[in-house]
């Protein structure tokens, strides 16, 4: 087991004996298959709802054994990916196998609601745990979505707690740098204030257009033409229903401001439409074309850098 102590900067990557995981899907899947590739960790167990999904993910390679609770005891590092409404429960389960030195950690889209839950769950053991959330994904959900490439190049945001040791933070943030991805720093609030604006409500948008035409009459016809930009768009409502219901509910007070400034930019919209305003509607197109393509730039120029820099290690 890892013995806890304060990490200077920088430091090389931990490696790790053992890691728990609760949740073997494309999220705790992809995290066990990355740090196994990088020959990172000897050992996962994995931790879930359903013999059958744990008995997939064992058959595919994902995890080594089946646990339980009580598998966190002398673990290294405990992952929780599963939807954000169970972390409390998960929480409460395994706090009184959770000995000093193992670091838990969790993959929730949101951070609020779970910040709160680790509190009322751990107790004293708060200082062990570092929230998180990976900014990647898939629509297909399940141990055979996982890849262990998942992560390279993406961002984790940790929204650490005062409590957190830096041995504790650092643990967490070369697990995830393993899996190749780049490590961030938010507030709690201010992350889902952010993921509420650029991920939640983007989600919410495109579960109601496919919904709302799936419920017509003609809905067989309109999907007959549904063309790439219909597909690009709603692509993320193929997500689970489950898991995005939570993080809806979990945000919904960050995600409810948003949806009444989107609602607001739509009525102005419409009154364009009615007015026949055609100049003020390429300028709204026009400074969100602008915008797109200033935020392409930067993610393209990130990555060229990104790959500069491995290229010179």
């Amino acid at each position: 087991m890892l013995s806890p102590m304060q990490s200077a900067s920088p430091t090389p990557l931990q490696s790790f004996n053992r890691i728990v995981v609760f949740g073997v899907g494309l999220i705790g899947g992809s995290f066990a298959l990355a740090l196994k590739q990088a020959n990172a960790v000897k050992q996962v167990i994995g931790v879930g709802r359903r013999a059958e999904t744990l008995q997939r993910a064992q058959s595919l390679g994902i995890i080594d054994e089946i646990g339980d609770a009580t598998s966190v005891s002398g673990a290294d590092l405990v992952l929780i990916a599963a939807p954000v409404a169970q972390t409390e429960a998960l929480l409460r389960e395994l706090a009184p196998h959770l000995q000093f030195g193992t670091v838990v950690t969790d993959a929730g889209s949101t951070k609020g609601d779970v910040v709160q839950a680790a509190r009322a769950a751990l107790g004293d053991k708060i200082a062990q745990f570092v929230p998180g959330h990976p900014i990647a994904g898939r629509e297909q959900n399940g141990p055979e979505a996982a890849l262990p490439e998942l992560y390279r190049g993406k961002k984790v945001v940790l929204t650490a707690l005062p409590e957190n040791s830096s041995y504790s933070i650092s643990t967490v943030a070369s697990a995830w740098q393993h899996c190749g991805a780049q490590i961030h720093h938010l507030g709690a609030d201010e992350h889902d204030a952010v993921f509420a604006a650029v991920s939640h409500l983007p989600h919410l948008l495109a579960y109601a257009l496919v919904d709302d035409i799936a419920a017509r009459d003609n809905a067989d016809l309109l999907f007959q033409y549904a063309a790439s930009g219909f597909r690009d768009f709603t692509r993320i409502a193929g997500s689970s229903p489950e898991m995005w219901r939570d993080i809806s509910l979990a945000n919904r007070a960050a995600l409810l401001a948003e949806l009444d400034a989107y609602t607001a930019q739509l009525s102005t919209l419409r009154a364009m439409l009615v007015a026949s305003d055609g100049a003020a509607l390429e300028h709204v197109y026009a400074r969100a074309q602008s915008a797109r393509q200033a935020w392409i730039a930067a993610i393209e120029a990130a990555e060229q850098a990104r790959t500069y820099q491995q290229g010179g290690d």
